[in-house]
């Protein structure tokens, strides 16, 4: 077994632990080199699993118990993909947190870790119950980073976000026992092979099962009319937090593309494609009231809490445009907005504290302090964000676009997407102007100014924008082949042969 694969779980876990202990407990300054150390070791071994995926799909079968009775992890492209963008981002965010905002509460970079190995675990697994397991730990840790620092509104909108997902961590768990009771397995590979093969009198309680599932996905993505949640709980965390919470509704979508377009996918019998009559108007509803909520922002930060939104919307449609063929452009966009989002919540914080009381809100206000490099990192990223070209949010939106080859589909989603770029350039226009231009003359600029690690951090990020649009066609090829081995990953992780397989699912069900 590669050990390679579970590193990315158990780097996070240990280095959280051992912060809790003494003597780390009490030096935060140890606790942040030790966290930077633990979350380059994990963009390093991000690197190595994105090339060594590309090669072969990598399996860790924990205690050697191979599936579908074991808990294994699984490397494929895109699980590779996901680990190496979230050790960029939460490094990122990392590297930023230093400027004060750990200081804010106790036990900030256990906390952190945590959240990590959860995103990480769930980008892994290939059982539906642990990635349960691993929904529950990423929400523990994420519930506390959201109210860390204390404040009104941070409890109000952590109480919001704690009491929605554990209404879907219960459904989660009826949709989990619903499925295991009709199909006899919540190994993904596993139940891939058998729900082709379900009696018909069991057929519609599975569907009933992965319906409720989809629910979930939908409210962990916030797609609507599961998506209220967002704003309010974006728009109150902690910069550095709310940047790493980008990737979040991506763990949804993620185990939206195993679940509908794996286990229910083309080779599901009569329950094939079964949530692609639901995503269809959900996903174009979510693009247009994301829109709204863009266009009617009153800060930077809603204005990006709601381009998270549009963006969820936007994803969903490479799910099922062309019958989800487009997949792979998803997962080009995917990459594009998890980065693009998370830097212009750091960018609305160092706005916001040379601005005053006004901090990121669009009134007039005093000027910033260090305008030509705030104004140039904002315009880059707001010129991503709206998908002008040349940089990757043009390459996504253009790809997704042309492959749309029915007219059928082209009526719907091309107003969709133009008409909310159009929105989110005039959000941004306004913004911009409010910002840089429409400042008070009688207020002398002050706050604080921007940090070497704070810039470094925002650099990274646009740096990976522009390597975006470099390599757009390598990043395009090797999505191709994620959506590939989403679609084929039954036959790469099963290691018996047919024969063997069947006296395994005798063997189990009696």
């Amino acid at each position: 077994m590669n050990h390679l694969s579970i590193l990315p779980v158990l780097l996070p876990s240990l280095a959280g632990i051992v912060m809790l202990l003494p003597p780390l407990s009490t030096r935060l300054k140890m606790q942040r080199w030790v966290a930077w150390g633990v979350l380059i070791a994990l963009v390093a071994i991000g690197g190595i699993l994105v090339l060594q995926a590309q090669r072969e799909t990598l399996t860790y079968a924990l205690g050697g118990w191979q599936p579908p009775f074991g808990i294994v992890f699984v490397v494929d492209r895109l699980a590779a993909l996901l680990i190496a963008l979230t050790a960029v981002l939460a490094f990122c965010a990392g590297l930023y947190s230093a400027e004060k905002e750990d200081r804010k509460g106790s036990f900030y970079y256990p906390l952190f870790l945590f959240q990590v190995m959860g995103i990480n675990g769930a980008f892994l697994t290939g059982d539906l119950f642990n990635l349960f397991v691993f929904f529950e730990i990423l929400l523990i840790a994420s519930y506390a980073l959201i109210v860390h620092g204390g404040g009104r509104e941070r409890t109000k909108a952590g109480f919001h976000y704690v009491t929605l997902n554990l209404i879907g961590s219960a459904l989660f768990l009826v949709g989990l026992g619903t499925l295991y009771g009709t199909i006899g397995s919540l190994n993904m590979a596993d139940m891939s092979y058998r729900v082709g093969q379900l009696l018909p009198e069991d057929q519609t309680l599975a569907k009933t099962g992965a319906l409720l599932l989809l629910l979930v996905f939908s409210l962990k993505s916030a797609l609507l009319p599961l998506h209220f949640w967002l704003p309010k709980t974006y728009g109150a965390a902690s910069a550095a937090v709310v940047a790493l919470f980008a990737v979040m509704t991506k763990v949804g979508f993620y185990s939206i593309c195993r679940v509908f377009a794996g286990i229910f996918g083309n080779e599901a019998g009569a329950l094939a494609n079964l949530a692609t009559p639901w995503i269809w108007p959900l996903a174009i509803a979510t693009i247009a009231i994301g829109s709204v909520g863009v266009y009617a922002a009153a800060s930077l930060r809603l204005i990006t809490a709601n381009i998270v939104i549009v963006s969820v919307g936007t994803l969903l449609l490479a799910v099922v445009i062309d019958g989800g063929q487009s997949l792979f452009v998803g997962f080009y966009y995917m990459l594009h907005s998890t980065i693009v989002t998370g830097a212009l919540f750091l960018i609305a914080d160092l706005i916001g504290k040379q601005r005053g009381v006004a901090m990121d809100e669009m009134v007039r206000a005093r000027p910033v302090n260090q305008a030509t490099l705030l104004s140039g990192v904002f315009f880059a990223f707001a010129i991503a964000a709206i998908g002008l070209p040349p940089l990757s949010g043009f390459v996504g939106k253009a790809l997704l676009l042309q492959s749309t080859s029915r007219f059928a589909e082209q009526v719907w989603v091309w107003p969709a997407l133009l008409i909310s770029s159009l929105m989110v350039l005039v959000a941004f226009s306004r913004a911009g102007s409010t910002f840089f231009w429409h400042v008070s003359p009688k207020d002398a600029s002050g706050g604080q100014n921007v940090r070497l690690n704070q810039m470094v951090a925002i650099s990274i990020l646009l740096s990976a924008t522009v390597l975006m649009t470099v390599f757009a066609d390598s990043i395009l090829a090797y999505g191709q082949g994620a959506a590939r081995d989403i679609r084929q990953r039954p036959t790469i992780i099963q290691p018996q042969t047919q024969s063997d397989r069947s006296q395994i699912h005798e063997t189990h069900e009696s």
